[in-house]
C-alpha cells in the first residue's frame, strides 16, 4: 500500500485521478476484510457553520471517482480526532485547510496512524493533509529571519517558516499548490536555511504516490524536487 499526496486542486467536473489509485488500494484492503465497498475515513478541520458543505464535496469527489463509502470525520479547529474513528477503516483521507490546525487534531493518535499505514492501511493527504504527512512537516510560515520567501497569504497564520515533527510518513518535506500559489520558494528557502534536507513542492490536481520505495506522480501538473547540493539547492521536477 503507498501514501499519497495531493497538492490540492477543487473543481466541480473534476474526474477525480488523484484519487483512484488510493480509492483502489483500499478496495483491495476492504475486499480482504469481507468488505465489497472500501470505507474511507475522511478527516475535515474547519469552521463548524461550513463543515456539511465542506464534507459533501469532499464525498461526492470520491464517490464520482469510484465506488467507496467515505465516512466523514468532521473536526472544529482546537478539537481532537478519536481514534474510534480509525476502526473498520480501508483507507484514510486527510483533508485541506488551516494546516496547523490538522495537525493538532491528530496529535494525539499519530502513533495508532503510523501503526495502521505501516499495516497496509493506505493515506491519503490532500493539500495539509499532505503536508503534515512528513517526518519533518512544513506548516506555514512566509518569512525567514527578515526575508519573504512566499505570499503573506500562504503563512497559515504563521509569519516564520514554521517546521515540527508531523505524521513521519515519508522522509521529505512536502509543500503544496505549488505553481498555483508560489510555495516552491518556500521549500527552496527552507532547504537552503537548513530548516529542512530538501524535499517535494506538488502542484494542484496532481498526486505524488509513496510506496515500496519508488516514487510516481499522476495527474495535470508537476512535482518539483528540492535538493540540497554543496553549490546550491537544485530544483527539478517530476512529471506525471
Amino acid at each position: 500500500m503507498s501514501i499519497h499526496l495531493i497538492g490540492g486542486g477543487r473543481a466541480e467536473d473534476y474526474a477525480g485521478r488523484v484519487y483512484e489509485q488510493f480509492i483502489a488500494e483500499a478496495a483491495a484492503r476492504g475486499a480482504v476484510a469481507g468488505r465489497d465497498v472500501p470505507r474511507l475515513c475522511v478527516l475535515l478541520v474547519g469552521d463548524p457553520d461550513e463543515a456539511d458543505e465542506y464534507a459533501r464535496a469532499y464525498a461526492e469527489q470520491l464517490i464520482r471517482t469510484a465506488d467507496c463509502l467515505p465516512v466523514m470525520a468532521l473536526v472544529a479547529e482546537g478539537d481532537t480526532l478519536p481514534s474510534s474513528a480509525l476502526t473498520g477503516i480501508d483507507g484514510l483521507l486527510i483533508g485541506g485547510g488551516h494546516t496547523p490546525s490538522y495537525l493538532e487534531a491528530v496529535a494525539p493518535i499519530v502513533d495508532e496512524i503510523r501503526l495502521l499505514v505501516a499495516d497496509g492501511l493506505p493515506y491519503a493527504g490532500f493539500s495539509a493533509g499532505a503536508m503534515i504527512a512528513a517526518d519533518r512537516a512544513i506548516i506555514g510560515g512566509w518569512k525567514i529571519g527578515d526575508v519573504q520567501v512566499c505570499a503573506e497569504e500562504t503563512g497559515e497564520d504563521l509569519e516564520d517558516v514554521t517546521v515540527v515533527e508531523g505524521l513521519g510518513l515519508v522522509d521529505l518535506a512536502i509543500d503544496v499548490h505549488a505553481a498555483q500559489w508560489g510555495t516552491l520558494s518556500r521549500l527552496v528557502a527552507a532547504t537552503e536555511a537548513g530548516l529542512v534536507d530538501g524535499g517535494v513542492a506538488i502542484d494542484e490536481f496532481t498526486v505524488l504516490i509513496v510506496g515500496d520505495g519508488l516514487l510516481r506522480v499522476e495527474g495535470s501538473g508537476s512535482v518539483w524536487r528540492v535538493v540540497p547540493h554543496a553549490e546550491g539547492t537544485l530544483v527539478s521536477t517530476i512529471g506525471a
